[in-house]
């Protein structure tokens, strides 16, 4: 039971060691401009172990995002670009036989790095979906006999255009449920485009410099995983994703038609975590209902099944969670 020093304590700590966020998020916005949503995404997942599911457009900086926080730990990153006729030994490597020793060698495939951009995902088949799936939960790859450990910090970011759905093959639901966030990005604002679009014709962008190490992520994972968690806070989480299992019990029947399914047990791992690195983030060392609520979307979007009645009235899971805050009385 952390006392009222122990959490002082914790947030002088926190209040040093996230200079290095600060400087960070400084860093990569010379070159990200007008995505403090998303980068602020990609730094919980970061800090929380967890993986990023980003829905958005072509052309909002998904893929230069993820490349410019690796550049900036100094950490490997690798690019896949997901294609029907991909296979899973492109992502997760393969033996490989060499004729003159007369034996098979491991030849390790682009999931090996701290960061692995899946760049549209869905349009790949399940098999190789499915390759991705021990790595993410597991942190390991399996080839041949041997099973390898990957390296920390280990992030996938998974995009996905929310447009065109010819010749893609949705995320099943056992898949989606292993990203901790699936964040909904939109268009810059007329500043930002405007900014971005002078530095391109400029050619000004700065050269990101690393301001971060591996070292210093796992120190900042370790505090966050000591973040105080009241008791009322995790009823209150306990509250919302039960809400979306069975709403007829937490005053809301009217959902109860439009739900199939609600969030898994992963939902509550995932927003006590995510609501951790966000307390973090705020230079915090303990969590209010805030942060469960800043995070609530994008930890619960993705776990939720429509019914076709909520299909047929537009009804989206965003619609739904909000209800749900609206609705669980806050602690």
């Amino acid at each position: 039971m952390q006392t009222s020093a122990d959490i002082q304590a914790l947030n002088e700590r926190i209040a040093h060691e996230s200079r290095v966020i600060v400087r960070l998020m400084n860093e990569t916005s010379k070159v990200i401009i007008g995505q403090e949503y998303m980068m602020q995404r990609l730094m919980i997942g970061l800090l929380s172990r967890g993986h990023i599911l980003l829905e958005g457009l072509p052309g909002l900086a998904k893929t230069l995002a993820i490349n410019t926080l690796a550049k900036a730990i100094d950490a490997d990153f690798q690019r896949i670009q997901f294609t029907p006729d991909l296979l899973p030994a492109d992502i997760v490597g393969t033996m490989i036989y060499n004729p003159a020793s007369n034996e098979f060698t491991v030849r390790k495939g682009p999931v090996f790095s701290n960061f692995v951009l899946a760049d549209e995902i869905n349009r790949a088949p399940a098999k190789v979906q499915s390759a991705l799936l021990e790595a993410m939960q597991e942190r390991q790859v399996t080839i041949g006999d041997q099973s390898y450990k990957l390296q920390e910090p280990f992030l996938v970011l998974a995009t996905q255009n929310p447009v065109e759905q010819e010749g893609t093959y949705p995320l099943p639901e056992a898949q989606t449920d292993r990203f901790m966030l699936k964040a909904s990005i939109t268009y810059p604002t007329k500043e930002d485009e405007r900014a971005i679009m002078r530095l391109n014709m400029q050619g000004a962008f700065e050269k990101v410099q690393p301001v971060a190490t591996i070292q210093d992520i796992m120190t900042a994972r370790q505090t966050v995983r000591e973040v105080h968690m009241a008791e009322s806070i995790e009823q209150y989480i306990l509250d919302i994703v039960f809400a979306t299992r069975f709403p007829s019990e937490h005053g809301l029947k009217e959902l109860a038609p439009l739900i199939s399914f609600g969030g898994s047990p992963r939902a509550s791992i995932n927003m006590a975590l995510a609501a951790k690195a966000q307390a973090y983030l705020n230079g915090r060392g303990f969590i209010i209902p805030e942060d469960i609520r800043s995070i609530a979307k994008d930890v619960l979007r993705h776990r939720i099944g429509l019914t076709y009645e909520a299909q047929a009235e537009n009804i989206t899971s965003e619609a739904i969670v909000d209800k749900v805050l609206n609705t669980i009385q806050i602690p």
